[in-house]
């Protein structure tokens, strides 16, 4: 590897990653330096120009760790406001791959939000719009984001409402927790399903993107076809941090 062009910088970065790796209990100043490969005073030099600015901080029992900056830089870098832009290749790819609509949502509240979504090139048969809102209890989009929440029978009553039943939405969901794929067939509109799933952000789902497209394409072989691009094409262009879910 290349030197770095500026090592002080460097050497800062270097901390960060190692002290990301000693999780919440963080570590002692020698152990530390044996781990970044320098000594102590300099390493020491390091910490307190992170501990300034709020990237590192020292426990109670003197082992340092990430500070509260360092930590909030991925939940600034995944707001919601920024998932489009730093989604949408990923779903142009998903929506070039199966030739089918792609959308990314989010949850708000009991409902879906619809922030991006990509057409492809072949006619749509179904209406889409961002910043739509459709119940979270009926959509895969929703489905996808409930199923990594651990919801009580009372959350689950909240959430299906009107729409559907509680027993019909724990059924949903326990589905989509088996196979890693969440899905509706002909809820919202006629003629038309949908597969979803969730991004994962530290085991927690941040938004969720589908593929929506005619029953007859979401059935059998074509189902699984699209099911494997969705867990094949997006992991690989998603941010760093997000992931998607595997079949239990």
């Amino acid at each position: 590897m290349d030197a770095s062009p500026l090592g002080s910088v460097d050497k800062a970065l270097l901390a960060l990653d190692t002290l990301a790796g000693f999780g919440a209990a963080g570590a002692p100043l020698a152990v530390l330096a044996r781990a970044v490969g320098v000594s102590k005073p300099t390493l020491h030099r390091t910490l307190s120009a992170l501990r300034h600015r709020g990237y590192a901080e020292q426990t109670p029992g003197g082992a340092y760790r990430l500070g509260p900056a360092a930590v909030s830089l991925g939940s600034t870098y995944l707001a919601e406001e920024n998932l489009p832009a730093l989604l949408h290749p990923a779903l142009t790819a998903l929506s070039e791959k199966t030739d089918e609509l792609v959308h990314l949502g989010v949850l708000a509240g009991r409902e879906v939000v619809y922030l991006d979504k990509v057409e492809p090139q072949r006619a749509v048969r179904v209406w889409s719009a961002v910043g739509r809102r459709r119940a979270a209890a009926t959509t895969a989009l929703g489905r996808a984001l409930l199923s990594v929440q651990d919801l009580d029978e009372a959350a689950l009553t909240r959430f299906a409402g009107t729409d559907t039943s509680t027993q019909q939405l724990r059924g949903a969901l326990d589905g989509a927790r088996a196979s890693g794929i969440a899905g509706e067939t002909e809820e919202n509109e006629a003629g038309i399903a949908c597969i979803a799933v969730p991004l994962l952000r530290a085991g927690r789902a941040v938004a969720a993107v589908s593929i929506t497209a005619p029953v007859e394409r979401l059935t059998g072989a074509a189902r699984d076809d699209r099911i494997a691009a969705l867990r094949d094409v997006l992991p690989a262009l998603l941010p760093a941090g997000l992931t998607v879910p595997r079949a239990a």
